[in-house]
């Protein structure tokens, strides 16, 4: 699970009630979106054939230009994670992301489990003495590209949802 039971306001729309203004609900979906690009390679190397991830974050992408509404980015993420569903290991993990991508237009906060999954595919991805070195780089990695305007909101909500996602965001 990595989503918490209650939902953060930090992470609602305004027009739902919340605090998160549009134009940071499309840097979460962009952040996201680059954090599962990152490791696509890792699932396209399994089953290079299926574009169901990549087609998830095209998606992400596309409806923060306003090129496709929310249930269609939705929708693509939730075939990104089918493509997933029969894999073990990195490739799994990496289709996972590019799902989790694609449903931050519909709830901001799996921005969150586009960055988890993206690691735990980095970790799955080298021989197991070397796993926890692998995802604290790609940690690191994605906190090097997080947009200034939505640094503080990322870390903290990393701080908080640390010990639903895997623990990956240790350092």
């Amino acid at each position: 699970m990595i989503l918490p039971k209650v939902r953060d306001p930090r992470f609602v729309t305004v027009r739902r009630g919340g605090v998160l203004t549009d134009a940071d609900h499309h840097r979460l979906a962009l952040w996201a979106a680059l954090c599962a690009e990152h490791v696509l390679h890792l699932f396209e190397a399994v089953r290079p054939e299926d574009p169901r991830p990549r087609r998830a974050i095209a998606h992400a992408r596309a409806w923060v230009r306003g090129e496709v509404k929310m249930m269609e980015a939705r929708a693509a993420g939730g075939h990104a994670m089918g493509a997933a569903r029969d894999l073990r290991g990195a490739a799994r993990h990496a289709a996972y992301a590019a799902g989790q991508a694609g449903a931050v237009a519909h709830v901001a906060a799996h921005e969150l489990g586009a960055a988890a999954y993206a690691i735990k595919a980095a970790r799955a991805a080298v021989p197991e003495g070397g796993s926890e070195s692998a995802g604290r780089r790609e940690c690191q990695w994605q906190r090097e590209r997080l947009p200034p305007e939505i640094r503080a909101l990322v870390l903290d909500d990393q701080r908080l949802r640390n010990d639903i996602c895997w623990s990956v965001f240790t350092p």
